[in-house]
């Protein structure tokens, strides 16, 4: 069997890296032929297989491997969803994949294999030619390096047109990238998706900013910090007015209350461009679907921030569609700041 992988290997318990080895091998017939650099071919000039592996080590009870690998044989790997509901499900079962296997609970060995296609990278393609942009799904997503769009949702090349931007907020160069994507690749991308996170640092400017607003001075003659503090203070503010309809004027001047209105911010800035996306792009790709999540830094799951780290419920686990009306996102602020999450960051009794 033709097969070619990238392996990543980690063991979780102490914070020191200990030793990194990057080995290149080709494997066949079950031999490992160590210092070949070069893929091996057959007789037909077919490939046999090729393996990057790099192993991060640091310690000895607790592994797990994430895999890209390529088999061409296998034409699951190469499929398109034909709905946004199924483009939108490759990406949720990805997430949960990718959480389940880095759970540092478990304390057996966990491995996800990712079909991985090389030719997407222009494996095999001669200096004339070049892969075809294939995308399912588009992403627009926040710019923070603790957030890897196609490892946390386990996807590989050519899978996901990826945009980033601090604050995942849709200014004109998002749009016009967006744009472009729908636009060009309309027989495969079926999907575009919001995705902001915890602790998203655009959002905690924006969020102190509100609070303080005599900080809005140090940020007001630059121009590109403030445009981005501008477009995240409506979420911010809509989640302000939630709290205090809930937990009283007072709440916001609690210890905490920054935290918690930084976590209900961040959905709903996510939400409110996913909104925007849909009214973009419904009269002209009416099949076109739009969601949006919150990845958690600590589960590493894309979802609602309802229930504290400890206690996700099935519920706000995915990725979810925007509301449909100014009604649809009161009842979305309100029920995210009356969530457990925001409740106990706030104080208040559950």
């Amino acid at each position: 069997m033709n097969c070619q992988f990238y392996q990543f290997r980690w063991w979780p318990r102490t914070p020191k890296l200990q030793t990194i080895w990057l080995n290149r091998s080709v494997q066949r017939e079950g031999h490992n032929c160590e210092n070949n650099l070069k893929p091996k071919r057959d007789a037909s000039d077919e490939l046999t297989s090729l393996s990057l592996c790099v192993e991060l080590r640091i310690c000895e009870d607790r592994m797990f491997d994430l895999i890209y690998r390529f088999d061409p044989t296998n034409t699951e790997s190469q499929r398109t969803p034909q709905s946004w509901k199924e483009a939108c499900d490759l990406l949720v079962r990805g997430n949960r994949d990718f959480a389940e296997m880095t759970d540092g609970r478990k304390k057996e060995r966990e491995m996800r294999v990712i079909p991985f296609d090389p030719r997407a990278l222009g494996w095999g393609s001669d200096t004339h030619g070049a892969p075809a942009q294939v995308p399912f799904a588009a992403v627009l997503g926040c710019a923070d390096a603790r957030v890897p769009t196609e490892m946390i949702f386990a996807k590989g090349c050519n899978e996901l047109f990826v945009v980033r931007v601090a604050g995942n907020v849709l200014g004109r160069e998002c749009l016009g990238s967006l744009r472009y994507a729908v636009g060009h690749f309309p027989k495969t991308l079926k999907l575009v998706v919001v995705l902001a996170h915890a602790r998203c640092g655009a959002v905690t400017e924006a969020v102190e900013v509100y609070l303080q607003p005599g900080r809005y001075l140090e940020i007001a003659t630059d121009h590109s910090i403030r445009s981005i503090a501008d477009q995240i203070l409506v979420a911010v503010r809509a989640a302000a007015i939630a709290i205090e309809l809930l937990h009283g004027h007072e709440a916001l001047s609690q210890p905490n209350s920054q935290a918690a209105l930084l976590e209900a911010a961040v959905v709903l800035n996510a939400a409110w461009t996913a909104y925007c996306l849909r009214k973009e792009f419904h009269e002209g790709f009416p099949e076109l679907g739009v969601v949006y999540g919150a990845y958690d830094l600590v589960t590493r799951r894309v979802r609602l921030p309802l229930s504290p780290a400890t206690e996700v419920t099935e519920e706000e686990k995915g990725l979810f569609e925007p509301p449909d009306d100014v009604e649809g996102f009161q009842q979305l602020a309100l029920r995210i700041c009356n969530g457990k999450l925001v409740k106990s960051l706030l104080g208040v009794s559950q």
